[in-house]
């Protein structure tokens, strides 16, 4: 690996101005003394020499003098260094440690099945080859004794005719045949003595042994180079070995202009801050680009890198370390393709319970360690093209919350291919599918409700004493208590952009989304968002923007990427469009407090999604917890609200009030409905009003001689729309 050499730099700058000073001075020469040129560098400049041109050179000074210490001290730059781990990350994970013993006793257990069964196989194959091997045996010992290695150096001497060289050969030939002779004779006579014991006095087991070993070694002696007679148990992928030379080779055939004037100096174009060393099942180099080339500028060039690196797409894997500066990079190169390698089993696939507060394994990373979620205290947005995983993902996610038996789930699937059904049906408190009028009021109506329940359980959480709720937020004990009702509510939405682009209820599915992504996750309620088409209509800011769990498999565009990972979040050089085709179900995740990962989700088929859901089920059955949708139960489903907001409120405000403060038309609405109304504070109003397009106004009413200014309603608002509404003139 090569590295600048500054010492060479500083000499080929005084050569330059050795050059330039002979070239002004007419034919003359001059001697400059390096030790004398190094000095006047290092004096140190006037303030006026700084900006004022260097009388010897012409040239501005701009640069300042360089001090003779640099820096922090010895013990600063040892505090500030970076200390490698001394015991490897899968080392000091219990999960990832029992997960590489696995595969290592696995490994050694199939290899010896796979031997065991086929020992008899061997066997005879060798016994059918022992005539060969004894032939063979038997030639070479001739051969060995007759001293045929030395034939050709003899027949050489023959053909120069060197009579002298020919009769110092066969002297040493006689030597050496007269001792072979001799070493060969009393071989095959302790070999005979002792085949004649066995054959008297030891036992029939031990002469049987004696055989099988002998023909075993004849045969193996009379193998052939092409028909091996042990086959490999496992076909380990074999992949090169990642050098300095091979990553510069392929930074170089990128195409950065930076990269490619530095390697035409002769320069690297690239810095290693850390030897390549093996990485999982991979390798990890990592280091710094030229000034001004960042990583992203290398991930846009991805499939380049993978030509360069001469590796499948999917074991090359560029990632900027967000620790660092913009152009230090970190690449990873796989043995296999991501898509391709074999995962470890997920824990959760046969057997095991959930605790939504805690993390849980739902993907695993490119170096095959398994990557955590909490589902818990978030909202989360899914956002891919078709055809990527991005539903997969999501039941993968409802089945992780349908194993904790407390949780409620709500699902919908806005598609209507049943992808989530075997969810829905096993254990759903509401499930629908489909897009049509009687599953868009069926959302509607649970939406509605759940959002009551968020308010609800707002007032219950502020009512707990702070010894029992320091945080002000639903937590595992609490869930524990069916008396609170604070158990985890999980609601998940396929094709989201189905509600929120609908004609007549979209805005309200909207304000209510987006008041649970705001308000939901400190008391327990979760909702997770899908869509394939991830921008402003498909997914409202106001969600995007609050999401805290983000999910983005393969995108096509920038402004895609954005809405899914966050503003930015391409220009940082986490680009979901660097996925290739077939890179299903792999996409970055931001979330647990981590910068933007790579993973790939676990794979569970319709099959084994049923069967997780089973026992999801049956351990809610045993528990006494299964309630809804799964249980038969199909509520009355509705269109729209069981009240008219807006005729309750021309009720209770007469014709003479022009305006009235909100907290006064919540009070009597709550004597009017106290069954809809009793809980409602102004923002619910405010709420309520929105997706009809009203907003309340300022309202100012004189008090105790003082003018007061409140938020409230103009009555007027409300009698036009109902106007434009029912199409009638005269509703006021």
């Amino acid at each position: 690996m090569k590295h600048p050499d500054d010492d060479h730099e500083l000499f080929a700058r005084l050569e330059a101005e050795m050059t330039a000073d002979q070239s002004t001075d007419d034919g003359g020469a001059e001697v400059v003394d390096l030790g004398k040129a190094r000095a006047a560098r290092q004096t140190t400049p006037t303030a006026t020499d700084l900006v004022e041109p260097d009388e010897s050179t012409g040239r501005l000074v701009v640069d300042q003098p360089t001090p003779a210490a640099t820096g922090p001290g010895y013990l600063g730059r040892l505090a500030s260094a970076k200390r490698r781990d001394v015991v490897p990350v899968w080392l000091r994970s219990t999960s990832e440690l029992r997960t590489a013993a696995g595969w290592v006793a696995r490994h050694y257990a199939h290899t010896v099945g796979y031997h065991a069964l086929r020992t008899p196989v061997y066997a005879l194959r060798l016994a059918l080859q022992s005539p060969t091997g004894a032939a063979r045996f038997v030639g070479g010992a001739i051969r060995w004794v007759a001293d045929r290695e030395g034939e050709p150096v003899r027949a050489a001497a023959v053909r120069r005719e060197d009579a002298a060289e020919y009769l110092r050969l066969s002297s040493q030939r006689d030597d050496r045949v007269k001792l072979r002779t001799l070493i060969a004779a009393v071989a095959t006579f302790i070999g005979a003595t002792v085949a004649l014991a066995i054959y008297v006095l030891a036992p029939g087991w031990l002469q049987t042994v004696s055989v099988g070993l002998v023909l075993l070694a004849l045969g193996w002696a009379g193998r052939k180079a092409d028909a091996p007679v042990v086959h490999r148990a496992v076909e380990i992928p074999k992949a090169s070995k990642l050098t300095s030379d091979i990553v510069l080779r392929a930074l170089g055939a990128l195409g950065i202009p930076a990269i490619n004037q530095a390697q035409g100096k002769g320069r690297d174009g690239f810095e290693f801050t850390a030897p390549i060393t093996r990485d999982g099942p991979g390798w990890r180099a990592q280091g710094n680009l030229p000034y001004g080339v960042t990583v992203a500028d290398v991930i846009e060039r991805r499939e380049r890198l993978a030509s360069g690196l001469r590796r499948p797409l999917g074991c090359v894997w560029p990632e900027p370390a967000s620790e660092e500066h913009p152009g230090h990079m970190v690449l990873w190169v796989g043995d296999q393709d991501l898509t391709k390698a074999k995962k470890p089993a997920w824990p959760l696939a046969k057997s095991g319970g959930v605790d939504l507060f805690k993390p849980v394994a739902y993907g695993t990373d490119q170096r095959g360690r398994w990557v955590e979620v909490t589902l818990m205290y978030i909202a989360g947005v899914i956002g891919a093209i078709p055809r990527m995983g991005k539903t997969f993902l999501l039941r993968l996610l409802l089945l992780i919350a349908a194993l904790d038996p407390r949780a409620e789930l709500h699902t919908y699937d806005m598609k209507g291919t049943g992808d989530l059904d075997p969810v829905g049906n096993a254990v759903s408190h509401r499930h629908a599918a489909g897009d049509d009028d009687e599953a868009i009021g069926y959302a509607l109506a649970d939406l509605r409700a759940v959002r009551e329940e968020l308010r609800r359980r707002t007032k219950a959480i502020r009512a707990l004493p702070r010894d029992i709720c320091p945080e002000s937020k639903v937590t595992s004990q609490l869930a524990d208590k069916p008396s609170l009702g604070l158990h985890p509510i999980v609601i998940g939405v396929d094709e989201c952009q189905v509600l929120f682009e609908h004609a007549e209820h979209g805005k309200e599915f909207e304000e209510i989304c987006t008041d649970l992504v705001k308000r939901g996750p400190a008391t327990g309620i979760v909702l997770m968002l899908a869509t394939q088409r991830p921008d402003a209509k498909s997914l409202p800011t106001g969600i995007s923007a609050n999401a805290g769990a983000r999910w983005c498999l393969k995108v096509m565009g920038q402004t895609e990427n954005d809405m899914v990972l966050g503003t930015s979040a391409y220009k940082r050089g986490v680009r979901a469009t660097m996925f290739a085709w077939g890179d299903k179900g792999i996409h970055y995740f931001v979330g647990e407090g981590a910068d933007a990962r790579i993973v790939s989700s676990v794979y569970v088929d319709a099959p084994g999604a049923e069967a997780i859901a089973a026992r999801a089920r049956a351990a809610r059955e045993k528990a006494g917890l299964l309630t809804g949708y799964a249980m038969g139960e199909q509520p009355e489903v509705v269109t729209g609200p069981a009240y008219d907001l807006l005729a309750d409120i021309l009720a209770v405000v007469p014709a003479a009030e022009a305006k009235v403060w909100s907290e006064t038309v919540v009070a009597r609405l709550a004597e009017l409905r106290p069954d809809v109304y009793g809980g409602w504070e102004t923002d619910a109003l405010a709420a309520g009003l929105k997706p009809h397009g009203i907003s309340t106004v300022q309202v100012g009413r004189r008090v105790d001689g003082k003018v007061v200014n409140r938020r409230g309603i103009a009555r007027a608002d409300i009698t036009t729309t109902i106007a434009e509404r029912d199409g009638k003139r005269d509703a006021g």
